[in-house]
């Protein structure tokens, strides 16, 4: 799952993001909300977890602009106004869900899990896969791959139909370099009959044909 971290207190930022990319979500994160329209134009997401208190512009106006621009993504709030007015706010801005500050990260990944990953498995041909568990299943029969490998196939498939840049690809390796991504490409697509694309001069595509 793709999340938009929006939350300009960078000690709680650092140590949210950490618990939920050790949870195995993908976060990518904002600090304000410039940064938030900006990441919002180029990539789609599947959940917005926002703070409301922002320095130039607060979290249910964020919301509320997205929202009016017809972007449907499912948003939860983190916050300390837990007042009905803002509450009431929040949710006409077109809040899904409150968590009130302090929290416990565990709460937030069971909410996440709970209502907004009721199928966990992502799906390419004969291929199902479980982004958390990183278990790949091919015609029902558990495949093995290699820790840069399982990097490449996780970024592939969750960014499925959609290029991904060569210096994220080049990140999943311990020495990184064209010719090594190259050759973990090649094994990846080998083993598991992958349609990947390369998008010269940008990065990769799995397509889903």
């Amino acid at each position: 799952m793709k999340i938009l971290l929006l939350e300009d207190n960078k000690t709680l930022h650092k140590s949210l993001k950490a618990y939920l990319e050790m949870e195995s979500f993908q976060v990518f994160s904002a600090f304000s909300a410039t940064e938030a329209y900006d990441l919002t134009y180029v990539e789609s997401f599947e959940l917005y977890i926002f703070d409301v208190n922002l320095g130039e512009e607060d979290g249910f106006k964020v919301l509320q602009s997205l929202r009016d621009s017809g972007d449907k993504t499912p948003a939860i709030y983190i916050t300390a106004l837990t007042d009905i007015a803002s509450m009431t706010k929040g949710f006409n801005a077109g809040a899904d869900d409150y968590i009130k500050k302090p929290f416990d990260p565990e709460e937030l990944v069971l909410r996440i899990k709970s209502r907004y990953m009721v199928d966990n498995l992502l799906h390419y041909k004969d291929i199902s896969y479980n982004p958390i568990t990183k278990e790949i299943y091919d015609k029902g029969n558990y495949v093995a791959l290699s820790n840069i490998m399982s990097g490449l196939f996780h970024l592939f498939i969750t960014n499925k139909n959609r290029v991904v840049v060569t210096t994220i690809l080049l990140e999943e390796l311990h020495s990184p370099n064209t010719n090594a991504l190259r050759v973990n490409m090649s094994k990846l697509k080998s083993k598991l009959n992958l349609d990947i694309k390369n998008i010269k001069g940008v990065g990769y595509m799995l397509e889903e044909l």
